[in-house]
């Protein structure tokens, strides 16, 4: 490969809370109030960022940038909304597609709230499948707003699918005028197929109800599947619907804070911008444009599909090494995403135990992962696969010499 994702990064004391608050501890029960025991390592499998160097060009580019002393007011480059529209194109296949219709979002979910304040009042119920990324829980329920959860089920080969009846009854009854989708799904890994989404965005349209579509994961597919976004299933589907994307999934950027939306529809674009204007701190960090302008180029092209084998390299020995060492957990393959969802149910019955002691005892020896259960996972573990392959097999070795026994 010509990228670099076998090297352990220090990243102790670097700003990242991956590491920093198991080190320190949990953070206040954190992670059920457990403690690492001496002489374990911190394995940071919880948190959704990476522990891979960036792409290289994305350090040169901010270390070029901040070499000038001066950082006052600016404006996007013309090169900035180009750049999102090419990667749009080519990654995606995406059309008509213009600067207009781009707009900056401090993180993916401050675009969910400014989108939810104009198309909801106080009180409102939203929709959207579950499990459910924790986010957009606090996201409704922080802002006064009741969500509705259309709850995802596991086919026969254990894929999970829309519930489409489920979807219908519940939008049926009236009242529900917004929905929030996840494409590609976190935590449950789907790439949605073109004909998934196409029955989704009928029910809404059927339904009048408009769509928060967080695309934030677009990038992360397994080789092999391809993101289709929302908003280029139908004409309907592209006015209908708010899309929110950024590289930092992608390229490790979190801490740097690039979100953007693609709004077609020019009354919804209006009224959003002019909603997170309105905070008067909804506004570009002058180095994350041109950490998205280096990152969103064909050499970024490159680094990502390589980054793509090895997450799918990680998932798969995760979920071969679980199904042959860990009976009573159930887990599938992602089509997306580099997160594992652990159903814990079968083992936790069958060893008279609970989640949050099995939970613990992972984090007891540096297996740092994540309850599942505010994704709204019953019994369910989230882990994180972005890391190098050696640090993946130091924790599987971990939990099967130490916590699944």
């Amino acid at each position: 490969m010509k990228y670099d994702f076998t090297t352990i990064m220090d990243r102790l004391g670097k700003d990242a809370i991956a590491v920093d608050i198991p080190s320190s501890g949990g953070g206040n029960g954190f992670f059920a109030d457990a403690k690492i025991k001496d002489g374990f390592s911190v394995i940071p499998m919880w948190v959704a960022d990476m522990n891979f160097p960036a792409f290289p060009e994305i350090p040169k580019a901010i270390s070029e940038r901040a070499a000038h002393p001066a950082y006052g007011y600016f404006q996007p480059t013309e090169t900035y909304f180009d750049s999102i529209i090419r990667w749009h194109e080519e990654r995606f296949g995406t059309t008509g597609l213009t600067k207009e219709c781009i707009g900056y979002e401090n993180g993916v979910l401050g675009g969910v709230v400014s989108a939810l304040k104009i198309l909801c009042q106080p009180g409102d119920s939203i929709i959207t499948q579950s499990p459910t990324y924790i986010g957009f829980t606090h996201c409704a329920e922080d802002n006064g707003w009741n969500l509705v959860l259309n709850p995802l089920i596991q086919d026969e080969q254990g894929t999970w699918r829309i519930d489409y009846r489920d979807l219908e009854q519940k939008l049926s009854g009236g009242g529900i005028h917004a929905a929030i989708f996840c494409s590609p799904h976190n935590p449950a890994g789907r790439v949605w197929e073109e004909w998934e989404i196409r029955k989704l965005m009928d029910l809404y349209q059927k339904y009048d109800v408009y769509v928060i579509s967080d695309e934030i994961w677009a990038d992360l597919t397994m080789p092999g599947y391809r993101h289709i976004p929302t908003q280029m299933i139908s004409e309907d589907a592209r006015m209908r619907t708010i899309a929110l994307y950024a590289p930092s999934k992608t390229f490790n950027l979190a801490g740097l804070v690039g979100s953007y939306h693609v709004i077609y529809n020019s009354l919804l674009r209006d009224r959003i911008t002019k909603a997170g204007a309105a905070t008067h701190y909804n506004s570009m960090n002058v180095l994350s444009m041109h950490a998205l302008t280096a990152a969103y180029s064909k050499e970024g092209q490159e680094w990502l599909d390589e980054l793509r084998q090895v997450l799918k390299d990680n998932l798969e020995y995760a979920v071969s090494f679980i199904y042959d060492n860990f009976a009573g957990i159930r887990t599938t393959m992602p089509q997306g995403t580099y997160m594992l969802f652990l159903d814990c149910t079968d083992w936790c019955r069958e060893h008279h135990t609970t989640i949050d002691a099995l939970q613990k005892a992972g984090i007891e020896v540096g297996v740092i992962w994540q309850d599942g259960r505010p994704f709204h996972g019953d019994c369910h573990i989230r882990m994180n696969l972005a890391l190098p392959h050696s640090l993946v097999a130091e924790a599987f070795d971990r939990l099967k010499k130490y916590v699944f026994i």
